[in-house]
């Protein structure tokens, strides 16, 4: 199959999304890599992105919460390549309302190729790479020439 090259500015599109026992986790690393970030442009599903503004005073591009389509619209913008990376702690132990809609945003991050990081040691080492600081392309699988069915 051919092969896409999407190209990733230096500033990265972020997606920032936690669930609700995994949120001050994430918060806690936000404010570890503070610094990094505001290098960076932010999105979030609504109660996540709220609480990251509200700890840090970095603006983030706030979707719906998840439960409410937030989670949907999260993987609408990596389905139209305005998304370069994710960063979703998410709780394996708690059963969630919208559960369908957590692994179809897992699914497409996969499909699209988009690093998704998942627990705070694969969102240090993802974030300490040197890639996240220079304009990187990734590849793609051209999908527009496959039959689905």
């Amino acid at each position: 199959m051919e092969k896409l090259r999407i190209p990733m500015n230096k500033a990265k599109r972020i997606a920032l999304v936690a669930h609700d026992n995994k949120k001050n986790d994430l918060l806690d690393w936000v404010k570890f890599n503070e610094g990094n970030l505001k290098k960076h442009v932010l999105y979030g599903t609504g109660t996540t992105g709220r609480l990251v503004m509200e700890a840090t005073g970095m603006h983030v591009n706030c979707y719906k919460s998840g439960p409410l389509g937030g989670d949907q619209q999260i993987g609408a913008k990596i389905v139209n390549n305005e998304i370069d990376l994710m960063i979703f702690f998410w709780d394996p132990l708690q059963a969630q309302p919208h559960d369908p809609d957590v692994k179809a945003l897992l699914r497409i991050a996969v499909l699209y190729n988009v690093p998704t990081a998942c627990n705070r040691s694969t969102a240090d080492f993802l974030f300490s790479s040197e890639l996240m600081d220079v304009e990187y392309e990734k590849l793609l699988p051209d999908y527009s020439k496959k039959t689905f069915y």
